[in-house]
């Protein structure tokens, strides 16, 4: 009698009936954690199913300090989904399309599963012959109705802004919070950590080293002259001649169309971009746990400045 109830115990947690599981939402899958899993913090990708959604989701999952994964965008979110979620990796990943569509499921969700974190790469890519200005006409609408939800259902989040131009976008987020009264200025960050990345590789490149080993503030915007490397303050310290700072400051400002002519007419910087914005939401979460000494280079609110400028935030900004 016994082992009959054992067995039947076993299947019924192997097995279980669609009433248990839409009346339990222990037992809904985005709400599982695999036993002995370490907790971790609560990611939001807005745009996931995007040139760099989907390559930033696959990193995101494989970050330690990731527990929970939610992921959207209008379209191929499920799919997307889907995929990561066979890797093996200590995240659990939920599919937030479906609420999305339907706006008072999204507000009921997020304000259960209370983002830490939230990343924007949605909006279309710069193509061969288009401006920031273009970029603006169309990323300007999907950014603020973005950030319309944020404010409602996850006003206490981080959030890294993507969506180009990051020049204009991050006054657009500024304005919508300040609207809805959850504006926090620390936590609303334009991600050019794209623009430090590049540097850091141009320059090992003239000094020699590898690019690990080098650190390049780069402040200002994140547009073409705007973008202004610091190459005096590079780590290690190292001299340039004039044609090398002449060389390496056009092609770090350039370094985004550099890219766009590259794919000519595939689209933009997508990997890099993926690779660059996970660096930074790394350092996000890694200043949540409260480590000590993080500082990044970002687009933020300048208190020395009118508007907004990129500057280097840490833990003691």
């Amino acid at each position: 009698m016994e082992l009959n109830q054992r067995i039947a115990r076993i299947a019924a947690h192997l097995h279980p009936s669609s009433t248990q599981m839409s009346e339990n939402p222990i037992l809904r899958q985005s709400n599982c954690r695999a036993k002995g899993g370490s907790p971790g913090f609560k990611v939001a990708i807005l745009g996931a199913a995007g040139g760099i959604g989907q390559p930033l989701a696959m990193l995101m999952k494989m970050n330690p300090l990731v527990s929970v994964l939610h992921l959207y965008d209008v379209v191929n979110a499920p799919g997307v989904t889907a995929d990561i979620s066979h890797m093996d990796t200590g995240a659990v990943r939920s599919n937030l399309s479906e609420m999305i569509k339907m706006g008072e499921r999204l507000e009921g969700m997020i304000l259960v599963y209370g983002m830490d974190l939230v990343v924007i790469p949605a909006g279309v890519p710069r193509k061969p012959g288009m401006t920031r200005d273009d970029l603006f006409n169309i990323n300007a609408g999907i950014v603020k109705t973005l950030c319309e939800g944020i404010a409602k259902c996850c006003p206490n989040a981080i959030v890294n802004l993507i969506s180009n131009p990051v020049n204009s976008t991050v006054p657009i987020a500024a304005e919508v919070f300040k609207k809805a009264g959850t504006y926090d200025p620390k936590k609303l960050l334009g991600v050019t950590m794209l623009d430090v990345v590049r540097a850091n590789t141009f320059v090992a490149e003239v000094i020699g080293l590898d690019p690990r080993e080098v650190n390049v503030p780069v402040v200002g915007g994140h547009a073409g002259v705007t973008i202004l490397p610091l190459l005096s303050q590079v780590k290690p310290a190292c001299s340039f001649t004039p044609e090398e700072t002449e060389y390496l400051t056009k092609r770090i400002q350039d370094g985004g169309t550099e890219v766009v002519q590259a794919k000519a007419g595939a689209g933009s910087a997508t990997l890099s971009m993926a690779y660059a914005a996970v660096k930074f939401a790394d350092a996000c979460l890694r200043g949540l746990r409260g480590d000590a000494g993080i500082v990044e280079c970002a687009f933020v609110a300048s208190q020395g400045w009118p508007g907004e400028s990129k500057e280097r935030v840490g833990s003691k900004h």
